[in-house]
């Protein structure tokens, strides 16, 4: 199991090119991956979108990359002559026109805007071979944060359905009996309404049929262990289950509901908002489950 939020970070330098990559993440209902790079490997934002993509599910993903290149390999140098010649030319003229020298040193020339252009001609494949390298460190630290934020959200995910396991055996015993403590409440009611020892046992024994059939939890305590069991072993899978266990938990909350409609049990109901409360705390941490 795995959580949505992570952050992983890795550094990477070869033959004076340096790259940093920050990796951060948050919940997020599907998978939104967005990449910041230099603009001189922008080229490369699908690639490193595809790579993140094939480790990863669900999460709002950034994924910020530094680019240092203080390599002399794969530049080149050029003059701009024609707009140098203009710059001297303009200059001379301004000198003559004022009185003052003449005399440009060419390095100052170099200096006016875009004379001197440093081209970069970087080998792509060689540029993306050295991300990726950088890029799989720091998606490997990213995913070993989430994974271990998941196993925390497992073991008290364990915990929770085991408390809701015992309340749902609690249930199961206080609702035995509720028939029984019903036709006692019945027939003394009938007795004292009617002023009378003797009561039509037929009538009774419908009465009864009916209320049994009404108050009966016995089909939604089954599926609610069922789902529970279901659940115990979702959290044993080796991959993304964030969708499975939302919709088993609404299907909980629903068998957990009609209970509740159906018990006229004080003690039952104080259960039912027990374990309500439960599912609703459980709903809470997986929205942060991949």
């Amino acid at each position: 199991m795995k959580s949505m939020t992570g952050f992983g970070r890795a550094k990477f330098e070869n033959d004076g090119r340096m790259y940093n990559i920050e990796i951060k993440s948050v919940n997020h209902r599907y998978c939104d991956i967005s990449v910041k790079l230099p603009r001189s490997i922008s080229y490369l934002e699908e690639k490193i979108k595809k790579e993140m993509i094939s480790n990863i599910s669900r999460g709002k993903v950034d994924i910020l990359v530094t680019f240092e290149n203080n390599s002399a390999k794969g530049k080149n140098i050029k003059i701009n002559k024609e707009l140098a010649r203009i710059y001297i030319e303009e200059l001379k003229q301004l000198a003559n026109e004022n009185g003052i020298n003449d005399n440009i040193p060419v390095t100052e020339i170099s200096k006016f805007p875009e004379v001197l252009v440093i081209e970069n001609v970087e080998d792509e494949e060689i540029i993306w071979k050295e991300v990726k390298n950088c890029l799989e460190e720091a998606i490997n630290n990213f995913i070993i944060m989430r994974t271990q934020e998941g196993n925390k959200i497992k073991e008290d995910l364990e915990a929770r359905l085991n408390e809701i396991k015992q309340k749902v055996s609690k249930i199961s015993t206080y609702s035995t009996g509720l028939v029984e403590e019903y036709v006692v409440k019945l027939e003394t009611r009938i007795k004292e309404i009617l002023k009378t020892d003797i009561v039509d046992k037929e009538r009774l024994n419908q009465e009864i049929v009916i209320y049994a059939d009404k108050c009966s939890v016995e089909e939604e305590l089954t599926r609610l262990e069922s789902h529970i069991t279901q659940f115990k072993k979702i959290l044993k899978e080796d991959i993304p289950v964030g969708k499975k266990i939302d919709f088993l938990i609404q299907e909980m909350n629903r068998e957990i509901n009609t209970i509740g409609s159906k018990s006229g049990s004080l003690d039952i109901t104080n259960l039912v908002i027990e374990t309500k409360t439960e599912l609703e705390d459980i709903r809470e941490q997986i929205q942060n489950i991949e």
